[in-house]
């Protein structure tokens, strides 16, 4: 039964992927529009093109150096081994390769629906969303895939002599943690060098061509509009496969760790709680494509976000539901999550009720960030009032509620947190965040679909298409910058409940018996840590800014000495403003990266495994309420600037498009493009890499069974304790899964 439900498992996500292929050809056969805007959507493409071959050459090079030093990290060690380097190198491929289907299709997509615009809002969302379900079902599939085949794989080279030796079953998940190493560091470089280049171009785009030329940001006179199209794709499509598919190893990975310290009486060898969470992430891929469905409309006066919510409503319920009889089928009615030698008792229906909990925490989230953000609510409507007195008043209200936005967010997760654990100890946290990503597929498909109808009107300006044309895409666009929000804020949650997770797993094998704030150099590197997510968004907006001037002045370089770029007469040099997005970006992204993996292997190093779990408690907390932060001021000044192109009302007079409070609330815009496509969201890739960097290093900073920090003797760890109980429980052969 072990066997035949394990080999199932990957076959779920091949289903996906199949889907996946299938969607994707049909988005190739769609019309493409006639030559003026194939031509403009090859400079898109191209530019894509080169900025994801620059990237790759760094990051080949930094994950080489990486493999060779995890492999040699591996003989230093008795109970590591070198494999963990090919596991690593395995997942920095799939998240770059998860990267690239998102924008491989997002940039044959987007021209795609504004040809389908010219039909109706119904045809564009189905080209708009079937793109972005390429991408969320390529991302699910992918991690469901390659994490289980691995776990299959390993299970087979360390758990050999048919007997529930804790050490080995221990050995195999750390290797398997090498994957997840790989993918959230190439997720982190790709998340952060795509922001750069967005922001870069949307910046130059914004502040000379709105602004000082007063014409739009999309239109073709524009020399950043081509770059700025392009960073749409590189920044929130290919960098948020990368980063999507990096949380979903990541979550999966803790809560088989995790998985490990219950012992269970199934009928899985024991190995029902580390099988789990891989059964809920392959039963989500299915009911993802199930949801994807669900979005459609009829007419151009439907609801495009009532469309997209039945189809993520769906998927989630069926989730919810399917967990009920996985659970029920799988787990024994009684277990105990073992740790230092104490037991904590839990049942099969608290388990479920976690995995519930995870879905509503991730629901309530969502619907909280959707209010901080959407056109017409209090929020944002409270940024446009004040853009009416002034730039200064914009950026102050948009501050203002980027922090007020934190409060109910946080109050949802520690119920969350707190919840969960109480049903089912730290696996009930794990588990939760595992069905909170459960839906992965779809969510991402949601998110992607934003940018690629942001690209579409982008292309409809820039073609000179028809009035409703644009308004169609303009729809479309608003609809995406609200779910991009949400995704956001699903993304930091899901973000601080797999963090958790992970800290609890490298508390279990690092050897410690917990944090103690009380110790000096605990509490030293707990405000070292709280300091790091700061510094961070410093380094990464810093890197626009620098960037941002760069385009800035080509842009004005170009009005000043090219003729007739004002009259249509001449034309753009577009390349070189892609050029230069990509050299910054590339030559940016270093420094921020650099900071998450090399933080936790020094404090590790030299000050010990309990002063880097109060960093890594620091960069937590931290690093949560600042991705919050940033991600929904960022998402409110958005759609305060776009709350303009309707007309609004300020002190009973009407205000559009270039007036001096819509430039007012270009600014604010500005300043929050940074906070919501770069650092905000990269936040939480932060978090859960200097988790698993802490969980690869664990065994190597106390190898003696010593405390470096403080050198006394400590107590069995969690992995001996549970193997003593579980060999009085059941006794798990390996045998019966091959």
């Amino acid at each position: 039964m072990g066997s035949e439900l394990m080999y199932y498992i990957p076959l779920m996500g091949v289903v996906g992927l199949v889907v996946m292929i299938a969607k994707a050809m049909w988005v190739n056969k769609q019309d493409a529009g006639d030559a003026n805007m194939q031509e403009l959507a090859g400079y898109i493409a191209r530019g894509a093109s080169a900025f994801l071959k620059a990237e790759w050459k760094v990051l080949g090079v930094f994950a080489v150096i990486a493999a060779a030093l995890l492999a040699w990290s591996g003989t230093l060690h008795e109970n590591s081994d070198w494999v963990i380097a090919i596991a690593f190198l395995i997942g920095a491929f799939f998240s770059a390769f998860a990267g690239w289907i998102g924008m491989s299709i997002a940039t044959k997509a987007n021209v795609r629906t504004t040809q389908a615009a010219r039909t109706s809002l119904a045809q564009a969302l189905k080209v708009s969303f079937n793109g972005g379900a390429v991408m969320g079902l390529g991302v699910a599939g992918l991690a469901v895939v390659g994490l289980s085949t691995l776990f299959i794989v390993f299970l087979g080279m360390y758990v050999t002599d048919g007997g529930a030796n804790g050490q080995q079953m221990m050995t195999c998940l750390e290797v398997l943690a090498g994957f997840s190493l790989g993918a959230e560091s190439i997720a982190l470089f790709a998340r952060v060098g795509g922001g750069i280049y967005t922001k870069a171009a949307d910046v130059g785009a914004d502040l000379v061509g709105k602004v000082e030329a007063g014409i739009p940001e999309d239109d073709a006179r524009n020399p950043a509009t081509i770059a700025d199209n392009v960073g749409d794709n590189v920044g929130d499509v290919a960098g948020m496969g990368a980063d999507l598919f990096g949380s979903y190893v990541a979550t999966m990975l803790a809560t088989m760790v995790l998985g490990r310290e219950v012992v269970s009486a199934d009928n899985f060898g024991g190995m029902a709680p580390i099988l789990l969470p891989l059964v809920i992430g392959g039963l989500g891929v299915l009911f993802s494509v199930v949801g994807t469905l669900f979005v459609r409309i009829k007419k151009d006066s439907d609801s495009v976000m009532n469309a997209l919510n039945l189809g993520n409503w769906g998927s989630m319920v069926l989730v919810a539901v399917s967990s009920y009889f996985v659970v029920d089928w799988m787990m024994p009615d009684t277990m105990q999550f073992v740790r230092n030698g104490i037991e904590v008792e839990m049942t099969s229906m608290r388990v479920f009720y976690a995995i519930i909990l995870g879905l509503v925490v991730g629901t309530l989230m969502s619907m909280v960030t959707e209010y901080y953000t959407s056109m017409g609510r209090r929020p944002v409507d409270s940024i446009v009032q004040k853009s009416g007195t002034g730039h200064g008043t914009n950026v102050i209200g948009g501050l203002a509620m980027g922090m007020e936005s934190t409060v109910l967010p946080i109050l949802i997760l520690a119920a969350g947190i707190w919840g969960s654990f109480m049903l089912a100890g730290m696996y009930g946290v794990a588990i939760a965040a595992a069905g909170m990503m459960a839906t992965t597929g779809m969510q991402l498909a949601i998110d992607a679909f934003g940018p690629i109808a942001d690209n579409a009107g982008g292309i409809a300006e820039m073609s000179g298409l028809p009035k409703e044309v644009r308004e169609r895409t303009d729809n479309l666009d608003a609809v995406g910058n609200t779910t991009a929000a949400t995704g956001k804020g699903f993304a930091i949650a899901s973000a601080a409940l797999t963090a958790l997770a992970l800290f609890a797993a490298y508390v279990g094998m690092s050897g410690i018996t917990g944090i103690d704030i009380y110790k000096a150099d605990v509490l030293a590197m707990l405000f070292v840590g709280g300091m790091i997510p700061f510094f961070f968004s410093s380094l990464a907006i810093s890197a626009v800014g620098k960037a941002a001037m760069d385009m800035v002045y080509e842009v004005r370089r170009q009005f000043r000495e090219i003729p007739g770029i004002m009259e249509g007469t001449g034309k753009p040099e577009y390349e070189k403003c892609v050029a230069i997005s990509t050299q910054a970006s590339i030559r940016e992204m270093v420094a921020p990266g650099a900071l998450a993996l090399i933080a936790p292997l020094l404090v590790g190093f030299l000050a010990g495994p309990e002063a880097l779990g109060g960093l890594l408690a620091g960069i937590t907390v931290s690093g949560v309420l600042m991705g919050m932060f940033q991600n929904n001021a960022g998402g409110a000044w958005d759609n305060a600037k776009k709350s303009f192109e309707k007309g609004v009302i300020i002190d009973g007079k009407e205000f559009k498009k270039g007036s001096e409070p819509h430039k007012a609330a270009v600014t604010g815009d500005t300043v929050g493009d940074p906070f919501k496509d770069t650092s905000g969201p990269s936040m939480n890739i932060l978090i859960k890499l200097t988790s698993i960097v802490a969980l690869v290093i664990a065994p190597h900073i106390n190898e003696s069974g010593h405390s470096a920090a403080h050198g006394e003797v400590l107590e069995p760890t969690a992995t001996e304790a549970a193997t003593e109980a579980t060999a009085q429980v059941t006794a798990f052969d390996a045998t019966d899964l091959f």
